[in-house]
């Protein structure tokens, strides 16, 4: 039997390099040896957009335009919106009654984000019950593999044991997720800009091709004229390694060169991340272009993904009501 994969992204912004290297490069793989599941995660936008809702609704067509366009296809997956498949609130609902507080408030990722994050007030209940509403996600399918970005393997292992905890209280009836290989672990990285010509006209060039990916800002410095004169290491460089997929062997061997001799710094590295001798693949290049403007078909491969999601969440959530006899 084939796996059954369940991965989800957030619409709250442009997505970029990170998310297509990192998140759709992934699934496209995953689609054709899985049965896959890849949902528009609205309601979990809503955990810190919850007062700038319109960014959600505004980036939901151009996201799952993105996804198409990298080659991710509706025949080979379901894709859905997660807000219009109720049974996911319902069962939330359900597993947020037997969830111990302390196992929220415990969760490494919630601590670090309330003291990380000081643009947004998150001291809410939907930010706190988040990992229980990711649970419902992913036990409403039965998934068995779940990729997911580093900071949510505790969400994965929390998802874990609510699922044996409500299989020893009732009746097993959910499936219990697998622990996420290396392979399945994903870096979808920081909101960066969506294609070259916008990467192009950002001052400075390339600056969210990751952030602090060029070496001198990781140590701290702003790159610059200065910053050339420090030779570095290319090897523990996210652009160089960006470089290496999407830029061409001469490129590749003058960043190189330039990198580990000071002659060039990080800015001028991320100027020729599109120089012209591209000899990878180009995301969302020509296929983003081609599905602007079929709107209609992008909302009528949503609507017949979300009916295939909402059948197989109505079986579940008969399974899950039989054994909590409600």
């Amino acid at each position: 039997m084939r796996k059954r994969v369940l991965s989800g992204m957030r619409p709250s912004g442009k997505l970029h390099l990170g998310h297509y290297l990192g998140v759709l490069v992934n699934w496209k793989k995953l689609q054709e040896e899985s049965d896959c599941f890849f949902f528009v995660a609205d309601w979990h936008a809503l955990t810190t957009e919850y007062d700038h809702t319109t960014v959600i609704r505004e980036s939901i067509d151009d996201m799952v335009i993105d996804w198409l366009a990298s080659g991710i296809d509706p025949q080979k997956a379901t894709i859905f919106i997660q807000s219009h498949v109720p049974e996911h609130a319902e069962l939330h609902l359900l597993l947020s009654m037997i969830t111990p507080l302390p196992w929220l408030e415990r969760n490494p990722t919630y601590k670090e984000q309330l003291r990380e994050v000081t643009t947004r007030d998150l001291q809410t209940y939907g930010f706190l019950g988040y990992p229980v509403l990711q649970a419902a996600d992913i036990l409403m399918y039965d998934a068995t593999r779940v990729p997911v970005g580093i900071d949510q393997v505790p969400h994965l292992e929390l998802t874990r044991e609510i699922a044996r905890r409500f299989n020893f209280l009732y009746k097993e009836c959910l499936t219990i997720p697998d622990a996420p290989p290396d392979r399945d672990v994903e870096d979808d990285g920081d909101r960066q800009p969506e294609d070259e010509q916008e990467l192009r006209q950002r001052d400075p060039p390339l600056r969210h091709v990751g952030r602090g990916v060029g070496q001198g800002e990781a140590d701290g410095h702003r790159p610059g004229p200065a910053a050339a004169h420090r030779p570095r290491e290319p090897e523990i460089c996210n652009v160089f390694s960006y470089h290496k997929i999407f830029s061409g062997e001469e490129t590749i061997a003058k960043v190189d060169t330039g990198c580990r001799t000071a002659g060039i710094g990080c800015i001028e590295c991320k100027k020729w991340m599109f120089g012209g001798d591209g000899k990878g693949p180009r995301p969302r290049q020509g296929g983003t272009t081609a599905h602007r403007g079929k709107r209609r078909s992008i909302r009528d491969i949503l609507a017949d993904g979300t009916r295939r999601a909402r059948e197989v969440a109505g079986a579940k959530m008969a399974e899950v009501r039989d054994a909590v006899r409600i």
